[in-house]
């Protein structure tokens, strides 16, 4: 499982057509589209559920947007084997043009950047519940004392920022070890749930939740051309297994989450469970450890995008090398300090889902179907298609 998440990091950021680069199985692009797709929206599901009304809509919103979400995910893959390009925006440039193109990657950097903050919310989450849990309120005549600043989240995130975070995000290459955790959700409650009348608002909202939380769109690209057997069949059958993996996995979640909590359920799950159970501490720890590994590997994608557009037509010298240095120290130190300064505002994660939904649907819906209808006829995928088929 380790080698598959560096193999993972490795082919994302440098994919490769050749033959002789590493090449995926089939299992491996299972796991890796996967990894890509599952997060922090898995925190936000039970939330979601029930801005939906409960269990059926939810499930009728789902499986009405995994046709769309397999149907991009195939047409992307096509799309890359017909032009033989190996990253999402230059497969949508190659197709499209360099207009859409250049849309495509302000997408992908806001994406990217919104996605960090995230990660910083949830972490801010985290750390209030650990700090609860470790400090010992004192009483006097019935009244509790505020806490201390430095258990405050303002003063811990920020803190886990400078020493952590930011000192991982500044090397020019991550090579890290990603250690993958599972942990199990308590028992359901046995005792009647009441649920939320179901609301066409509360689709929407689970909408956006669901294209927060199924992107792998940007990632599949690098996954096909990494592919040892690169028939569209067979990247269907990819595809297809990947997507049913994951709706299962985000169902249950959101289900069990919805049933357990109803209608008071958080944004954010285990901001539901009690701060003194044993186990949902652990829980918190090891998925602020997953989100303190995985946020320097997002900055470094957004990053390199950035330093690509600002650098690219300088040539290698010792005045780039200073140029690259100073630049990617500048913005390293902007990418945390406002992701944080964002996170610290939002009230909670359903506020950063929404907005990163809403930039999801140009990578799951409107550039695969820019790429499915081409510049011209002699781009348009669908007279490819049926031509080739």
């Amino acid at each position: 499982m380790e080698e598959l998440a560096r193999e993972s990091i490795s082919l994302l950021a440098k994919p490769s057509l050749e033959s002789d680069s590493p090449q995926l199985s089939s299992f491996g692009a299972i796991f890796i589209l996967l990894k890509s797709a599952l997060g922090a929206g898995l925190l936000n599901f039970p939330w979601a559920f029930n801005k939906a009304g409960g269990m059926a809509p939810a499930i009728y919103v789902e499986l009405g947007s995994l046709i769309f979400l397999i149907s991009g995910l195939v047409i992307l893959g096509y799309a890359a084997s017909i032009s033989t390009q190996t990253t999402y925006q230059g497969v949508v440039r190659e197709i499209c043009g360099s207009a859409v193109g250049k849309l495509c990657e302000v997408c992908f950097i806001l994406n990217l950047f919104m996605i960090s903050v995230a990660f910083l919310r949830v972490m801010g989450d985290q750390l209030e519940k650990l700090c609860d849990s470790f400090s010992l309120n004192e009483t006097l005549n019935g009244d509790t004392f505020r806490q201390p600043w430095f258990i405050d989240q303002r003063f811990t995130l920020s803190t886990l920022c400078l020493l952590v975070i930011f000192p991982l995000s500044i090397p020019r290459q991550i090579v890290q070890r990603v250690q993958f955790w599972n942990w199990g959700m308590q028992g359901i409650n046995e005792e009647e749930v009441s649920t939320a009348s179901a609301r066409q608002t509360g689709c929407f909202v689970l909408c956006f939740v669901f294209l927060f939380s199924f992107q792998c769109h940007e990632a599949c690209v690098a996954i096909y051309c990494s592919l040892s057997d690169k028939r569209l069949s067979h990247w269907v059958v990819v595809s297809v297994l990947s997507m049913l993996f994951c709706l299962l996995i985000y169902s249950l979640t959101g289900l069990y989450g919805y049933l357990t909590f109803g209608a008071d359920v958080a944004a954010d799950i285990l901001m539901s469970y009690p701060g003194n159970d044993v186990m949902v501490i652990v829980a918190r720890l090891l998925f602020g450890i997953s989100i303190i590994t995985i946020y320097p590997i997002v900055l470094f994608l957004g990053r390199s995008v950035l330093q690509d557009v600002c650098l690219g037509s300088k040539q290698g010298c010792i005045q780039m090398e200073t140029s690259e240095k100073c630049m990617r120290i500048l913005l390293t130190t902007a990418w945390v300090v406002v992701t944080l300064i964002i996170a610290l505002c939002v009230p909670d994660i359903s506020e950063v889902v929404s907005v990163i939904g809403g930039i999801g649907a140009f990578f799951i819906f409107i550039f695969p179907g820019l790429a499915a209808a081409g510049q011209d006829e002699k781009t348009c995928l669908m007279s490819y298609f049926v031509k080739n088929w």
